[in-house]
């Protein structure tokens, strides 16, 4: 067991994909001229599921912290920084939510124009 959690190589190697992984698809996203609707609404969902294992990770070090005998550990982690490290998945997953949500939103739009125009005189408009 290591003396304290900063010195595993999960933490990092963690750290460094929820990090660069979302501003990669970020970037991708924002760098490309035109993009379909499976590839927004998958990078939507892949955020989504960053921030959820972001969140369980960061529980996961929450209880590893105890364990050992760093002082340093329990003073990120049982203070109010440690709230501020829930702020990049909980962001993410944000990004993620409004991504998939803008999907199905101009699918719905979409689909109503079609049964407008297919269905001139129905009930409803």
């Amino acid at each position: 067991m290591k003396d304290t959690v900063f010195a595993e190589l999960d933490f990092w190697v963690m750290t460094a994909v929820s990090l660069v992984l979302p501003f990669a698809i970020y970037g991708a996203l924002m760098t490309k001229r035109s993009v379909s609707r499976s590839v927004v609404l998958s990078l939507g969902f892949t955020l989504v599921v960053i921030a959820g294992f972001g969140l369980w990770f960061l529980q996961h070090l929450q209880s590893a912290v105890h364990a050992t005998p760093s002082m340093l550990d329990d003073a990120v982690f049982d203070s109010e920084v440690s709230i501020a490290l829930y702020l990049f998945p909980l962001m993410f997953g944000g990004i993620g939510v409004n991504l998939i949500s803008h999907i199905l939103v101009e699918h719905l739009v979409g689909a109503e124009r079609r049964f407008a125009q297919e269905h001139p005189g129905a009930a409803g408009d």
